[in-house]
């Protein structure tokens, strides 16, 4: 038998504050506490169905909830102010109580309660007896007046963290065995149930006390032993107060529970009883999601959606006046969960002016804020249209507090551009759900996530294009310029979209149990890049101007080396040109066509060549890469520094590659090259206001250091738990030299295969990469594999499982979907396999940064430091800071970042972390 009983109490109070406020639709009953309450039960019911989850439990053959049946119990004849500082229960909870044991009866679950009482006496009771037959008993609670009943076959399920509470974890919160606890709380108390304790005695001296007297009973029997008067004085005094307390806290496992547990035998719930209840709270979310996961649990004709409601843009509702803004507000409040979204005159959220603000409260109800239209220039269209529109300050000042309520949950469709805009407006838009976000964690690798992609996919519905709005080419219009009636439909519709997306793509979240990796790596993400993009980051112009007159010297140079070699002038920027003099004049080797017929000149290609020691392709080369750094960058800086900041406000990408790594544009930081002098002479051209300075936070190789804990490399984790020089270790490792005195071209070797294993790197790339023979790098390769085998099996055990499901994951739980695994090309399936082994590695890191990033605001602000995030540039953090913090933000950054992974993943080797500051980003690094 193995036992599951719910404390439903901490249920309940959980579900009612961690949601915002929901009444039924019909009758305005409260309801969002029995909904969170559905949730969470039928998660339970889901997530132990088959078994054990990865938390060592097995599934319930017999499963119960357990409730508080009244205020009053037998401790209060014991002590009359027992719990009596707790205040009343919300008033709009109250009506839900019966609600929820209704709900629990539904499922099919039994409803324990008995009067004079608490849950927690009820749950001893029938823990103890099923642990004395024999049995398994797992309580889904972490209240830590339950963890006095721990032992081998009882534990508990922390039902938000989802970890195991067993003796380890009791004896970390407490100091001592779950036997001791009664002790421990006897003598500390509880001020939140109001248990008197020993006045001024912790937990940490409690459990000093007994460790020196040896249980409670001798300690108050020798309390006049004690050495410290305070601490003596008070067990003498309050020796009987300890006593009653001990009573108060002893949970009662004798109680006269009402109920057998062989009546819990775990079993399907009745479709018409849980049909007809789900229909009676207009819950239909979850009915949808009962039904597809138990297909005949719950009839379909009674927990379908209703009909839905065809989108007809023309339906929407233009708001010009504040008395009708007003009352789809209060609609808004109303509805607790709201689509929202900006129109603006332009893609830039750090510069661009607000046309509007559209809102949608359900399906099909939505509305269009025009905020800043205007009639072309030269156009007269005044007379012919209505371009009535409230005022931008009273507007905003009517949305403030609607869209920073933490109550009302506002969802939109790539958030961070929104949060940006109203930021510059005064406005912090919080809380926030982002459908782009949510179909990112879902499917990242299969498709897109832009709005009108998903619309397509999950509703069946093409959204109004841009450019039926606003026009193209030559003719297009600022979206400030189009008229009001064809910008709300095109507007409001958007809003109506995202919240129909989003109640498709959350439940799919919880089905594909990818909730957490939605709320801990993507969730937080929007506000912290939003902030970033909206601060942007000082460049000096002089600096740029003269690089790139530098780079310009140097191309000619280049160029004319080029044309020298090719015994004649032709076009570097042609690569048909190109193509024609190394393959066709040339005779180079390894020339090949693309599907155009044209040589293929690409990097690898010249890369190649430059490798085999041909000088043209490596001139070519030299000249593509100054002119990228000229044309992309020093030129390029100068024109996006914002006029009205003096800075350069890049855009960050969230849901743009398949590993979870950022990206940013207009204009790209992160491919400046960091190994070349011309890209570091770039970094210097990034600077600090004056007082100010540059700190950049940057992991060490925490890439290798995961494959070390991921492959579980016995001898790659002790070099850096030793802080050995990793390469130089391999390098012993593998060639059998001492570390001392190494050879610094032995050293380069093993660091071009720790380096290179990563992403499956061949004899061939190898040979390439340390100019030496093909089967000399295989046989480096296999020396590799052989003094590391837990890298081939890690990479075997990969390929396999990819092969098996399609995708792979991170240590934090996100899923990489790798579609071309399946691809009839051998050539793509063994490029996909190489994927598969790299993603693990690659997509762990930027998780771990992206919860250090989610976590550096409120740490900054917990230091009292004024410093700013600027930059994520691949593993590394860019701020700018005051010169007086700069050394403490150095110590604070390494100490967030190389803690990031915890608690979500206790890593086997540290991260290190090397923070440095300076005048400009090139001598920070």
């Amino acid at each position: 038998m193995r036992l599951y009983l719910v404390d439903g109490s901490g249920y309940i109070f959980r579900a009612f504050h961690a949601l915002p406020p929901l009444t039924r639709k019909s009758d305005g009953l409260p309801v969002g506490a029995v909904q969170g309450f559905c949730n969470m039960l039928w998660k339970l019911i889901c997530d132990t169905k088959d078994g054990d989850d990865g938390k060592g439990l097995g599934a319930p053959t017999h499963l119960a909830v357990v409730f508080d049946a009244s205020e009053k119990t037998f401790r209060s004849k014991i002590y009359e102010q027992y719990k009596a500082h707790r205040p009343p229960p919300p008033a709009d909870l109250i009506p839900q109580f019966p609600l929820i044991r209704e709900a629990t009866r539904a499922f099919g679950v039994p409803a324990i309660e008995l009067e004079g009482y608490e849950a927690d006496d009820v749950i001893a009771t029938y823990a103890r007896r099923v642990a004395q037959a024999g049995g398994e008993v797992v309580v889904v609670s972490s209240d830590k007046d339950l963890m006095q009943l721990v032992n081998e076959q009882i534990c508990l399920l922390d039902p938000v963290k989802q970890v195991r509470i067993c003796r380890e974890q009791v004896i970390e919160k407490f100091g001592v065995p779950p036997e001791r606890v009664v002790e421990v709380q006897a003598l500390a108390g509880d001020s939140v149930d109001n248990v008197p304790g020993a006045p001024g005695i912790g937990i940490k001296t409690a459990v000093q006390l007994l460790e020196e007297f040896g249980d409670l009973d001798s300690l108050l029997a020798r309390a006049g032993e004690i050495k410290q008067p305070k601490r003596r004085e008070t067990l003498l005094t309050h020796a009987d107060q300890v006593r009653i307390s001990r009573q108060l806290v002893t949970l009662a496992d004798d109680a006269p529970v009402p109920d057998p547990v062989s009546d819990f035998v775990v079993r399907a719930p009745d479709p018409a009883v849980l049909a007809q209840f789900l229909n009676e709270m207009e819950f239909r979310t979850l009915a949808r999601r009962v039904s597809e996961a138990s297909p005949g649990m719950v009839p379909a004709p009674m927990v379908s959606a209703p009909q839905a409601v065809a989108i007809d843009p023309t339906a929407y509702v233009c708001i010009q006046d504040l008395e009708t803004l007003d009352a789809w507000i209060a609609r808004a409040f109303e509805a607790g969960v709201i689509a929202f979204d900006t129109e603006t005159d332009s893609l830039s959220s750090a510069a661009s002016g607000l046309c509007g603000v559209s809102l949608a409260t359900a399906p099909g109800q939505a509305v269009y804020i025009p905020l800043g239209h205007c009639a072309a220039e030269g156009l007269d269209l005044m007379a012919a249209q209505d371009w009535t529109q409230i005022p931008m300050s009273p507007a905003i000042a009517r949305l403030k507090p609607l869209l920073e309520d933490p109550s009302v949950l506002k969802v939109a469709q790539n958030a961070k551009y929104d949060l940006a805009v109203m930021s510059r407006y005064g406005v912090d838009v919080a809380p926030i759900e982002d459908t782009m976000l949510m179909s990112y964690v879902l499917d990242a690798g299969l498709h897109g996530h832009g709005m009108d992609e998903l619309s397509q996919i999950h509703l069946g519905h093409i959204p109004i294009p841009f450019k039926q709005v606003a026009g193209s080419g030559k003719k297009e219009i600022s979206f400030a310029q189009v008229e009001l009636k064809t910008a709300t439909a095109y507007a409001a519709e958007d809003a109506d979209v995202t919240l129909r997306l989003y109640h498709v793509l959350k439940p799919r979240l919880l089905k594909a149990k990818l909730l957490t990796v939605y709320e801990t790596l993507e969730r937080g993400m929007p506000p912290v890049l939003a902030a970033m993009e909206c601060h942007g980051i000082k460049v000096d112009p002089d600096r740029l101007r003269a690089l790139s007159h530098e780079f310009g010297i140097k191309m000619v140079e280049a160029e004319a080396r080029a044309h020298q070699l090719a015994g004649h002038p032709f076009n570097l920027g042609s690569p048909k040109q190109i193509g024609d003099v190394l393959f066709g004049e040339l005779g180079l080797p390894g020339a090949k066509r693309t599907a155009t017929g044209a040589w293929s000149t690409d990097v690898k290609v010249m890369e190649d060549l430059a490798e085999q020691g041909h000088d043209l392709p490596r001139a070519i080369l030299d000249w593509r890469q100054i002119a990228k750094l000229k044309n992309t960058y020093t030129d390029a800086l100068v024109l996006a520094v914002a006029p009205a900041t003096g800075r350069v406000h890049t855009s960050f990408s969230l849901a743009s590659t398949t590993t979870g790594r950022l990206s940013s544009s207009d204009p790209n930081l992160q491919n400046i090259p960091i190994r070349t002098d011309e890209g570091r002479k770039l970094r210097t051209c990034f600077i600090a206001e004056p007082g100010n300075v540059i700190v950049s936070a940057d992991y060490s190789q925490i890439e290798l250091r995961l494959l070390a804990h991921i492959g579980d490399i016995p001898q790659l984790k002790d070099a850096f738990r030793r802080g050995l020089d990793i390469h130089a270790m391999t390098a012993s490792e593998m060639f059998g030299v001492p570390v001392e005195g190494m050879d610094p071209m032995v050293r380069r070797r093993a660091k071009a295969i720790n380096f290179g294993i990563i992403y499956g790197i061949s004899a061939f790339g190898l040979s390439n990469q340390l100019g030496i023979r093909q089967d000399e790098a295989g046989a480096y390769i296999r020396t590799y594999f052989e003094r590391f085998p837990g890298i081939r099996d890690y990479m075997d055990k990969t390929r396999a499982l990819v092969r098996e499901q399609g995708f792979v994951t991170t240590l934090f739980g996100r899923r990489i979907n790798i579609p071309e695994i399946a691809s009839k090309s051998a050539a793509q399936r063994q490029f996909s396999e190489r994927a598969a082994i790299n993603a693990p590695i690659q997509g762990a890191a930027a998780d771990i940064i992206r919860r250090a990033m989610m976590r550096m605001p409120a740490a900054l602000k917990t230091a009292g430091l004024s410093a700013r995030m600027l930059l994520q540039v691949h593993d590394e953090l860019v701020f700018e800071a005051p010169k007086a913090e700069a050394d403490a933000l150095c110590k604070l950054a390494a100490e967030v970042m190389s803690g990031a992974a915890e608690p979500a993943v206790a890593l086997s080797v540290p991260l290190t972390v090397d923070a440095r500051w300076a005048a400009n980003w090139d001598e920070a690094h």
